[in-house]
């Protein structure tokens, strides 16, 4: 900080950070107890002492790995936001990530319910305006809110974590996507 002016991070802090978040998502994803931060660290190819310079503790990491990505799901979704009929193809893809990361989504239930809100908030915050423009064009259901994803992404999430055998969970939350999908968007 110079003069009271924060100074922008250094390219390679950026590339350790973007490294971080990168390995962090892949081995928190995976649900397993043993997701240890030296084994982030050197999937990132960053020494420990740099993982803790950027996140002290577990809980900063994941809040950071879910922040990362929402910004990514958010450019995803904006980029796609003109077309009312991709808004089946998003929301599948979101549901899928939400399987992917059932091991952050899990870190994440330990927040704060206002945190949690917050994300979730921001989730649906995100699709609000796809939403708009399919179920304007015809392509869901007339009464379908944006609150409604909530209830979707509960029920997907649930369907996902009611087993620990991750092939049985991908399983049933494939068809609980394709149960829940069918449900929401108007026959073509």
């Amino acid at each position: 900080m110079i003069y009271g002016t924060p100074t922008a991070r250094r390219r390679d802090a950026q590339r350790n950070r973007a490294a971080i978040l990168e390995a962090a998502s892949e081995v928190l994803a995976r649900d397993e107890p043993g997701a240890l931060m030296p084994e982030i660290a050197r999937r990132a190819g960053v020494g420990q002492a740099t993982l803790y310079r950027h996140f002290p503790d577990r809980t900063a990491l994941t809040a950071a790995v879910l922040g990362y990505q929402m910004e990514r799901l958010e450019t995803r979704i904006a980029a796609h936001s003109t077309e009312p009929a991709g808004l089946r193809t998003l929301l599948r893809e979101v549901l899928h990530s939400l399987i992917g990361m059932r091991g952050v989504v899990r870190l994440a239930r330990r927040f704060d319910l206002a945190t949690q809100q917050r994300y979730m908030r921001r989730l649906v915050t995100a699709f609000t305006v796809p939403l708009r423009r399919a179920r304007d064009h015809g392509h869901v259901r007339a009464d379908l809110t944006p609150d409604d994803l909530v209830l979707l992404f509960t029920m997907v999430q649930s369907v996902s974590e009611a087993t620990a055998d991750v092939a049985a969970a991908h399983t049933a939350a494939d068809r609980a996507v394709d149960l829940v999908l069918d449900g929401v968007f108007l026959p073509d």
